[in-house]
């Protein structure tokens, strides 16, 4: 708000201020990406046949993975801080040959490395379903409950969804590490930031519509959160297991 409603550019005159948030920016933006990643990782385990595989989908194993990615991902933008400067009039990397390595870098961890890490593993996910559902056959039932089958929905959206609107920013990352001798004209320079921030407001759109996405993806969802906003924010048992809870206090008397 202050930078682009009120033209006070903090950010290109307090060096500690330029490393920090683009540091912090970098971390809150690949880790919540690699979530999703490792998501689809564990519903390719938790739909396998093998139960061996199978083992590794467990909540252990996420909370391992949840504290092991935030500090991977902290470790890896440490050349943040070391390579951001404020020396040209803007906050930004080093318009050497760091500038191009970093650039080609987010390319291929935004946008590259997300794409086929989600795809594999949603095929694969994809695979194992269509395996359980043709050795299951017929109207039996299976290993795969409603509630598997929803959170499966639920992933593939986010997937698309990620894929939409994150994919723009790393394209424009490798057209303008591509042309940084170019000479540009000021029509050209002020065309390139605007498209340069409607890529990252797509980036900033994505993590908005996480709720959406899963409203509208699953049913069990909505209904755990309605419940959860009875009981939290109105103090009250939704109506259904109000009376089951009746129903036990009546048979202990």
């Amino acid at each position: 708000m202050l930078h682009y409603g009120y033209d006070i550019r903090t950010l290109n005159y307090n060096l500690w201020y330029c490393k920090i948030r683009f540091y912090l920016f970098y971390i809150f933006v690949a880790v919540p990406r690699y979530y999703i990643i490792l998501a689809s990782i564990d519903r390719y385990f938790a739909s396998s046949r093998n139960a061996l595989r199978r083992r590794w989908s467990s909540p252990k194993t996420a909370l391992r993975l949840i504290i092991a990615n935030v500090l991977f991902w902290s470790l890896i933008y440490i050349q943040v801080l070391v390579f951001y400067e404020t020396n040209t009039g803007s906050c930004s990397y080093r318009s050497s040959g760091y500038g191009i390595f970093f650039s080609i870098y987010i390319a291929i961890d935004s946008g590259i490395l997300p794409l086929l890490l989600m795809l594999i593993f949603g095929l694969l996910t994809v695979r194992n379903i269509h395996k359980t559902k043709m050795r299951i056959g017929g109207n039996r039932r299976g290993r795969i409950s409603k509630k598997d089958v929803q959170l499966h929905r639920m992933l593939a959206n986010q997937i698309v969804l990620y894929l939409i609107l994150n994919l723009p920013n790393p394209c424009f990352l490798i057209y303008r590490s591509m042309t940084l001798q170019v000479v540009r004209s000021s029509f050209c320079r002020a065309t390139e930031i605007f498209v340069s921030n409607m890529t990252y407001l797509l980036v900033y759109l994505g993590f908005s519509l996480t709720l959406t996405n899963f409203l509208v993806s699953s049913e069990i969802f909505r209904r755990e959160l309605i419940h959860l906003f009875q009981r939290k924010i109105l103090r009250r048992l939704p109506a259904a297991r109000a009376t089951d809870h009746d129903a036990v206090d009546h048979q202990i008397h």
